[in-house]
């Protein structure tokens, strides 16, 4: 996705498979039929007569080099109009998910624009490489026609000077149709092979992609890791974005076991997600070694290490189906019971049980039938259905009020001992009461500890801190 983009794999794996899908079917159905109907017309031209089927070895190349040429200009615009194909989607794509944001700055006329913009470039290129397309089926009308006029001619003076009876001649027009109709047979797929070309190109482009995060050679099981089980830790990790200038997270150093809580906070920009992403090894750290229940995530297989890890991101995603369905997302042989006690932590039962179907309760693409405090508190109770070694929650308490997030982390604090618990906020009342705080500024630690060591001690969290509770305003 970060190296192609969402609107061209899209495009890659709709548009592009349709025009592969379309050749494929059509390669099935003639390229069988016309070769044969067609060396069979060429051997059965020559037994009529071997000097008047020599016009093959004019016609035939002749109209190879004219197709020839017609492919080599068409294939360039083709590529490009599969380029145009997914600038066309991105816009669309992006006025759809941001609709309200362009009502919002009255931005509609400028988006229609932008939209027609890119909609003319398309068809505009369409246009021109359809138009040179559209040159090979007369050319290779031109080119049987005179193929034809050349037979009756030269067939004619061979039967005025008696070297070919008419009834031959006759017969050899017959089997030139043939082979000229099976070389019309093949133009209409050749008509079609440029664009599937381009599009078989870029489905292969996808395929041959390979994942910057390989899986490591060991399960946990095969770890045979000494570690007490139930440990996450940071040793000197330092992460850089690809063909950044600096990197985005800087000598981090920290160590949690089972039963505690480690909260990271600080501004935007900071690196609090990226420690998130660390974590569930959807980056690889650039130096340092991040490593659970003792054992480093580069040497771990993937799919073990998000068994083990429950992860709650930025934004609530919500499948479409029912509450249900997404919360068996987590684990799927989860009785009612389980679901209801991790609805219970979240903060979420109440308005699940006043919802007409309950569990069963329909969720819309995206979750879109919900609050964003809805969303987030069944993303949080998703995780926890899981019942995983460790909880990270990217920022996942944002859309809650306070009173509903001092009871979730209540909640999580009583209910969930039996894990390691990982919260990026960006609110103080959300990371007060962590075992260990670490705050970030420009993906730099500046500072590390309890609330109480941070707020003698540490200047960052002083001034955040003072810039959300007002004189007077309750914890």
């Amino acid at each position: 996705v970060n190296s192609i983009g969402a609107a061209s794999l899209i495009t890659r794996s709709t548009n592009d498979v349709e025009q592969v899908q379309l050749v494929f079917m059509m390669f099935l159905r003639m390229m069988m039929f016309a070769p044969i109907m067609g060396i069979g017309a060429a051997v059965l031209s020559y037994t009529q007569n071997p000097d008047l089927a020599r016009i093959f070895f004019v016609s035939v190349p002749v109209l190879i080099v004219f197709v020839f040429l017609i492919m080599r200009a068409a294939i360039p615009l083709f590529k490009l109009i599969q380029s145009k194909t997914d600038r066309l989607n991105l816009i669309f794509r992006e006025g759809l998910t941001g609709v309200r944001v362009i009502r919002a700055f009255n931005k509609s006329n400028y988006e229609e624009a932008r939209f027609a913009e890119a909609n003319k470039d398309f068809m505009d290129n369409n246009v021109k490489a359809m138009s040179i397309m559209s040159l090979l089926m007369p050319t290779m009308t031109l080119v049987l026609s005179v193929t034809n006029i050349s037979i009756v001619l030269i067939g004619g003076e061979f039967i005025a000077i008696g070297n070919m009876p008419v009834g031959n001649l006759v017969a050899f027009i017959s089997y030139s149709f043939m082979l000229l109709f099976s070389f019309m047979m093949l133009s209409v797929i050749l008509s079609m092979v440029p664009r599937a070309q381009v599009s078989a190109a870029r489905i292969n482009e996808v395929l041959n992609l390979e994942s910057s995060i390989q899986d490591g050679p060991y399960s946990f099981v095969e770890s045979h890791t000494k570690a007490e089980k139930g440990t996450l830790a940071f040793e000197h990790v330092t992460y850089a974005f690809p063909n950044a200038e600096r990197a985005a997270l800087k000598d981090v150093n920290f160590s949690m076991e089972t039963g505690q809580t480690l909260a990271i906070i600080g501004g935007t920009g900071s690196g609090k997600s990226t420690i998130a992403n660390l974590m569930m090894r959807f980056y690889d750290a650039t130096e340092g070694v991040v490593s659970l229940n003792g054992r480093d995530l580069k040497d771990l297989k993937q799919h073990d290490i998000h068994e083990r890890i429950a992860y709650v991101p930025q934004k609530a995603n919500l499948f479409s189906g029912t509450i249900r369905s997404n919360l068996l997302f987590g684990n799927p042989e989860a009785d009612d019971n389980a679901l209801w006690k991790a609805l219970e932590v979240a903060q979420a039962k109440d308005f699940v049980k006043g919802l007409k179907h309950g569990l069963d309760s329909p969720v819309e693409q995206g979750g879109t039938n919900f609050s964003g405090g809805q969303r987030q508190r069944l993303c949080i109770a998703r995780a926890i259905v899981k019942s995983p070694d460790v909880y990270v929650f990217d920022d996942s308490f944002s859309a809650l009020d306070f009173k509903t997030d001092a009871a979730l982390r209540a909640a999580l604090k009583t209910d969930i001992d039996d894990a390691i618990v990982v919260i990026v906020a960006q609110r103080i009342s959300t990371v007060m009461e962590a075992d260990e705080i670490i705050v970030l500024d420009n993906g730099n630690v500046v500072g590390q500890g309890t609330h109480d060591d941070l707020v003698r001690d540490n200047q960052t969290y002083l001034e955040i801190m003072k810039s959300q509770f007002k004189e007077g305003e309750n914890e």
